[in-house]
């Protein structure tokens, strides 16, 4: 007799299989075994099952073995990720339920895996290790200019269009040998083209119809700029996560003396297409909110867009307060500085803008100057797409480490468990305001009042 630890999924026609559910050992007779004997084994398993179920000591298994493609660009999160992954599959005592008994005998959960490039700017993608019946996770940061390729000669960066083919190509070597494929694109590709106004393309929508027509099971992107595209695939899984944990945590610790009350620091919307998740801020930290809003020219097109004419601002004054505006993206930042100058004007305190994904396409001499001149206090954004070393490097940035929070999805998915506790960070939030009021090394400093 032989017994092995098999996934279930293929054997649910099993009568054994049927009966012990998912946690079922697949017992192979060589030898007639007697009945008796049989039955002794099974009862002895589900003892053992009833046993580890009692003390919790080990979490539900995984669907499948957990294979991890960091993408062009993606290595050191992909690096990081892997890291956490493995700490919670070593450390069975730990606190984390979400390690996986998959990935040790390879030290690692990372594929590797490859997209060349032909000299006439062709390329292809190819996968060095196996992935058949692997729940895959492929990360794709579309905004990872800082790799290139050699076109005819020419060394060129690479745009979100080749990204995403990049993707595709991966997808399709795949081949359809994994057991599941997950897609990770921090920034959505094209997520500001979500809607038509005119008679124009709607890529957002049609990049997810694509994917999902390959097999790729589920979409996790991070604070897309309209969450609604996912209408495009109404039947597929799509997850717009918020980092809105990790930024207020970054700015806590970056200054040790916020007095994060409604005297003292207000939310500014950046505009109205801010508005939901600058109300999430405000209602998290306790503070009112303000907002912005932008008169465009609409006879004219710069650079791709409607150039705006001037920010108008509505709500309470700001005079004598620190001053938090939270946006999706800073592009080039012209936006975030005219409303900065804007606030300076209006006696704001300081002024913390928050991106979850800043590019600085303008360059950072505007930043720079701004600084200097007590315009912008600082700006913080996370490590969820590439950011040169110069811009790191410059004291009024600072940003926001989510490789442990992408480790946590796919650890939870993995397991096919609920996502709702990562997706709504209040619980987090709230426990951070139940501690002292300043605690950590840095002396965090949390608001007075209670969440309700």
């Amino acid at each position: 007799m032989e017994i092995c630890h098999k996934r279930t999924n293929f054997y649910k026609d099993n009568k054994l299989v049927r009966k012990f559910g998912a946690k079922c050992v697949i017992i192979k007779l060589f030898n007639t075994v007697k009945r008796e004997n049989l039955i002794d084994i099974m009862k002895g398993y589900s003892s053992m099952n009833e046993n580890i179920e009692s003390s919790q000591k080990f979490p539900m298994r995984p669907v499948a073995p957990l294979g991890v493609i960091a993408m062009n660009g993606c290595e050191e999160m992909g690096r990081r990720v892997n890291e956490y992954l493995m700490n919670w599959q070593v450390d069975a005592t730990s606190d984390q339920k979400l390690h996986s008994f998959y990935g040790s005998d390879k030290n690692g959960f990372l594929l590797e895996a490859h997209c060349p490039r032909f000299g006439t700017g062709e390329g292809k993608g190819m996968i060095k290790d196996t992935v058949r019946g692997y729940d895959l996770f492929i990360i794709c940061d579309v905004g990872a200019y800082q790799c290139t390729y050699k076109l005819y000669g020419r060394e060129v960066p690479m745009t979100p269009d080749e990204h995403y083919a990049d993707l595709k190509r991966i997808i399709a070597a795949v081949s359809g040998k994994a057991y599941r494929i997950n897609v990770i694109m921090p920034m959505l590709y094209e997520g500001r083209q979500h809607r038509r106004t005119s008679r124009e393309s709607m890529d957002c929508a049609v990049m997810l119809q694509e994917l999902v027509a390959m097999g790729v099971s589920n979409i996790i992107t991070f604070d897309a700029h309209d969450p609604r595209v996912q209408n495009a695939i109404p039947l597929s899984g799509f997850e717009s996560i918020m980092p809105t944990y990790q930024m207020l945590k970054a700015m806590c610790h970056t200054y040790d003396d916020l007095r994060i009350d409604k005297h003292h620091m207000m939310v500014i919307s950046p505009d109205e297409g801010a508005l939901n998740r600058n109300i999430y801020y405000s209602s998290a930290m306790g503070v009112d909110m303000g907002m912005f809003y932008k008169r465009r020219d609409y006879t004219r097109v710069v650079n791709g867009r409607n150039p705006i004419i001037a920010h108008e601002y509505l709500g309470d004054s700001v005079e004598g307060k620190d001053v938090f505006v939270a946006d999706d993206i800073i592009a080039s930042g012209d936006s975030i500085l005219d409303l900065a100058y804007n606030l300076k004007r209006r006696k704001a305190k300081r002024v913390f803008a928050g991106a979850t994904f800043a590019f600085f396409t303008s360059g950072l001499e505007a930043f720079d100057k701004a600084y200097a001149e007590g315009v912008i206090d600082h700006v913080f954004a996370t490590n969820l797409t590439y950011t040169p070393k110069e811009v790191l490097e410059r004291p009024w940035f600072s940003q926001a480490d989510m490789s442990k929070y992408m480790a946590f999805v796919i650890a939870t998915l993995n397991h096919d468990q609920s996502l709702s506790y990562l997706l709504n960070p209040w619980n987090r939030i709230e426990a951070a305001d139940e501690v002292p009021r300043r605690s950590s090394r840095r002396g965090l400093r949390f608001p007075a009042h209670k969440h309700k």
